[in-house]
Order: C-alpha cells, then sequence, then structure tokens
C-alpha cells in the first residue's frame, strides 16, 4: 500500500509542480540532491572536495520517451565533464542507459555514450554505467562488454547489484575482464528467482562478491552505509594485506556524513555520489516506493550524525 502511495505520487505532475516551489520540500531535498542545474553540482563539488572526498555526479532522470530528452541528458553530462575538469576536481559521472535513450533507440543510447565516454578518456577521467531494473541487467552488460569497454577500457565501469541471484557469475566476468566494479545491494522490487528476498542472502552475497573484488578486482567501489560491512572489508584487507589505495568505499549524498569522514581521516578513499537535476522530486519518491524502510532509514542516519556531532 505505502509503495503505491510513493509510485502515485512520483507519477503527479501537478503534485511535482507545487512541491517544487515549496520551500520546505525543497530544504529536505536539498540534504539528499545538489540542487537543479549544474551549477548547483559544482557548487556541492567544490563542498565535497574541500572535505577530501571524491564524487560522482549524476543527472537524474530515466526512462526517457523522446530522443531530444536523451540527447539533451548527453549534452548537460558533456558539459558537467568539461565543468568538473575546469573545477580541477576529483570527480567522475554516473549515467543510466534509459536516460540515453536505449527504450528509444539503442543505436541512439550508444552514440550517446560513445560520446560521453570519449570524452571523459580524453579527460583522463571516469564514467560509471548505473545498473537499474533486473529487465536492464543483461543488456547493460552486454553493451558494456561487446561495445563499451573493448573501445574505451577503464574509462568507463559498471554497477553490479549484490540482490540480483545472478551477480556472483558477473562479478567473476568482470574480474576476467579487469573492469571497474561498483557493488551496491540494490533497491528495485524483484521477482524472487531474479533477486534474494531475504536482507540476510542479499548481505551474504554482497561479502562474498566484495571480497572477490577487492582481492582480484580492478579498483572496487564498495558501495553501503552498513557499518558490519564496511567493518568486515576494513578487516578483509587488512588480514589480506590489501592496501587501502586498492579499493574505495562509496556513500550517497547527505546519508551518513559523520561516517563518511571519518572513513577518509582513517586513510581510505572515500567517494560521494552527488544526485542533481530537476526530476529530484520523482527520484525520492520511487527511493521510497522501491523500499518504504528508507524512510527511517534516512530518519535514524540523521539522527545519528547529529548525536555523533553533539
Amino acid at each position: 500500500m505505502l509503495r503505491a502511495a510513493f509510485l502515485w505520487l512520483s507519477e503527479q505532475p501537478s503534485i511535482f509542480r507545487f512541491v517544487r516551489r515549496n520551500g520546505l520540500a525543497r530544504k529536505l531535498a536539498s540534504r539528499f540532491v545538489a540542487g537543479e542545474t549544474v551549477d548547483d553540482a559544482i557548487t556541492t563539488l567544490r563542498d565535497v572536495s574541500s572535505s577530501h572526498l571524491s564524487a560522482s555526479l549524476d543527472l537524474l532522470g530515466e526512462s526517457v520517451r523522446h530522443a531530444d530528452e536523451a540527447q539533451r541528458a548527453c549534452r548537460t553530462y558533456l558539459d558537467l565533464l568539461d565543468r568538473i575538469r575546469a573545477a580541477h576536481a576529483n570527480a567522475n559521472v554516473s549515467v543510466k542507459l534509459t536516460q540515453m535513450g536505449l527504450d528509444i533507440d539503442e543505436q541512439l543510447c550508444i552514440g550517446n555514450m560513445r560520446g560521453i565516454i570519449g570524452k571523459a578518456k580524453q579527460y583522463d577521467s571516469f564514467v560509471r554505467i548505473d545498473m537499474e531494473q533486473s529487465s536492464y541487467t543483461a543488456k547493460t552488460i552486454a553493451l558494456f562488454k561487446d561495445i563499451f569497454y573493448p573501445e574505451f577500457g577503464n574509462a568507463v565501469g559498471v554497477v553490479l547489484q549484490s540482490y540480483l541471484r545472478r551477480t556472483a557469475a558477473d562479478v567473476d566476468t568482470m574480474i576476467r575482464l579487469g573492469a571497474r566494479v561498483r557493488l551496491c545491494k540494490g533497491a528495485y522490487q524483484e521477482p524472487e528467482d531474479v533477486a534474494f528476498p531475504d536482507k540476510r542472502d542479499v548481505d551474504a552475497n554482497f561479502i562474498d562478491c566484495m571480497e572477490q573484488l577487492m582481492e582480484r578486482g580492478n579498483y572496487p567501489g564498495i558501495a553501503t552505509h552498513d557499518l558490519k560491512i564496511i567493518d568486515h572489508a576494513k578487516a578483509f584487507a587488512k588480514r589480506r594485506k590489501i592496501p587501502v589505495d586498492r579499493f574505495e568505499f562509496q556513500m550517497l549524498y547527505g546519508v551518513r556524513r559523520d561516517l563518511q569522514f571519518r572513513l577518509r581521516r582513517e586513510g581510505y578513499n572515500m567517494r560521494v555520489y552527488v544526485p542533481f537535476g530537476t526530476h529530484w522530486y520523482p527520484y525520492l519518491m520511487r527511493r521510497l516506493a522501491e523500499r518504504p524502510a528508507n524512510i527511517a532509514f534516512i530518519t535514524t542516519n540523521i539522527l545519528k550524525e547529529w548525536t555523533t556531532r553533539h
């Protein structure tokens, strides 16, 4: 019921227009979303960089329906890469294939991605291809393996989700390729034959995949706010004598900032995923719809951070 309500809210343009004009709503969103424009994203990037954290900037929006939307998103990413370079920031970009037109025309998507990854490679930067629902997993990995990685090498990487049953095999494939992987848990609603339904199994698969990537992979991104898993990664690295420059932790902008700063002080590489764009309201509603427990998660982590600082 709650999930359906959030999905309904995310699809109401009249509510979106009202919320975008509401000061309180914008203030709440500003904790988790770096504004609506490239200028806003670069301002936030400077704040993140001043704390000696790296970043990955993510233009919100997915499953675009018209080619001009995909082209506009592509131009925004090209501008973003120029602005990151001009700012001399330790940052890269994160892109969804459906935002580049995958649902409209595969060749349109490939062309847009070639433009973005090509510019990133020219700047000695990096593009992370985000993973979406499981219905896109096989296509995303196929495009990565068959086109983007052969053409651009480690200027491009991919995301794998530990809640999918196929992920252990995909991790092994990416290790053999030498490709860079961001490992996250995943939050979409998926059928049980595709994804593990129990959090315990998702966490166990995350740890197994994480250990493989840390030991044999190419600079994996360990994307989690779970302190038990983070502590496990730190202990595993120490036990296996894996240098801290062989991997990085990754967290979302606005979530457990206290933990982000602590990990950086301890000498670990810490990357913050920074979303921005006009689609912040649907983004927040969809994240809550995918997992209504995120409400409690966000509230709890705000309180943890506040009590840590006070």
